[in-house]
């Protein structure tokens, strides 16, 4: 029977992500705290941090799992005339800081306030200073209007949290994001939990098992030293 384990503050060791707990969202442990070396140690295991300000940290490994495979994502034509449409302008790692905060702020059904406490955005934002942790940004006007972030290592891409202003404007940046990671060989984006919004995409579930082997196969690999000196518009439908 599996049983949760509290995290030894003086080391950044996880215990295996099979005794997560067999509920949707896998809880596999709580405590420690939220240090680079740490959020990095649980992404490399499929594990990330997930909690509201009231309560401790809590780290979970989900089966199934929520993935999408870059060159599987899918544009619906009213998306693809968005994109035909140049409505936007994307850029990569620009407002990092901003799109988490704006990603705090957005209200989410079901959610009464935000897991984005105020101690991720210290510890997101000391992953972006270290090359980790990245932004994708939509704008139209001169204006911050939509984006998402996430944490890459080695080929995989790990989805947080997106945010829209605007008609598709999260939509726009992701499918930007993904084929960027396309081209950079990048092998899949972690989306953590399916949503509709996800799905509609493309996203789709995976059993844990099959995670980790992606997990095992490609996070050593060598992924772009800096995005934003990286970053291309290749979009084009």
């Amino acid at each position: 029977m599996s049983t949760i384990s509290w995290l030894d503050s003086a080391n950044c060791d996880f215990p295996a992500i099979d005794n997560a707990l067999d509920e949707p969202n896998g809880l596999l442990a709580v405590g420690g705290d939220l240090s680079p070396e740490r959020l990095i140690a649980a992404y490399r295991q499929g594990i990330f941090p997930w909690f509201e300000a009231s309560q401790p940290i809590l780290w979970w490994s989900p089966s199934p799992r929520a993935v999408l495979f870059p060159d599987r994502i899918y544009l619906s034509k009213s998306l693809k005339k968005r994109l035909r449409r140049q409505d936007y302008t994307v850029t990569c790692d620009q407002q990092f800081r901003q799109v988490m905060q704006h990603c705090a702020d957005t209200p989410r059904a079901g959610q009464d306030g935000t897991w984005i406490t105020d101690e991720m955005l210290q510890a997101y934002g000391e992953l972006f200073d270290r090359g980790i942790a990245h932004s994708i940004e939509t704008w139209q006007d001169g204006q911050l209007v939509g984006g998402l972030y996430g944490i890459a290592i080695g080929k995989v891409f790990y989805g947080e949290s997106m945010f829209s202003l605007s008609t598709d404007a999260s939509k726009v940046a992701f499918a930007h994001l993904a084929k960027q990671l396309e081209n950079w060989g990048f092998a899949v984006i972690d989306c953590q939990v399916s949503n509709p919004h996800l799905t509609s995409l493309g996203a789709e579930e995976i059993s844990r098992e099959v995670f980790c082997k992606l997990l095992s196969d490609n996070i050593d690999k060598r992924s772009g030293d800096n995005w934003a000196d990286n970053w291309n518009s290749l979009l084009t439908e």
